[in-house]
């Protein structure tokens, strides 16, 4: 079974961002597995849920996608592992990220 793993990339890794079209450089990652993102994406609220989508429009949430982090997707991330997992990941606030599917 697959758990949620931290990376800090040596190469920076690209993620493209269509809303402002342009690929977003990030060090550091988060890979969830695809039945908690699932999960996270379902806890979140609406407003939150907007904001992940204008991050991130029409990308397919599907394993091996790869996704632009931002502040709300890092509470929601924290949130769902700490309530559904009872898991403390916060290490994903305040950085800069992408999400891998996996």
């Amino acid at each position: 079974m697959q758990q949620i793993r931290f990376v800090k990339e040596p190469k920076p890794i690209n993620v493209s961002h269509d809303t402002y079209r342009r690929e977003c450089c990030y060090t550091s990652g988060v890979h969830i597995p695809f039945d908690d993102f699932v999960g996270i994406l379902e806890s979140m609220s609406h407003d939150t849920k907007l904001y992940f989508e204008f991050h991130n429009p029409g990308k397919q949430i599907a394993r091996g996608t790869y996704l632009n982090g931002h502040a709300g997707l890092a509470k929601s991330i924290v949130n769902y592992y700490q309530n559904t997992k009872d898991m403390n990941v916060k290490s994903v606030i305040g950085q800069d990220f992408y999400v891998k599917i996996v």
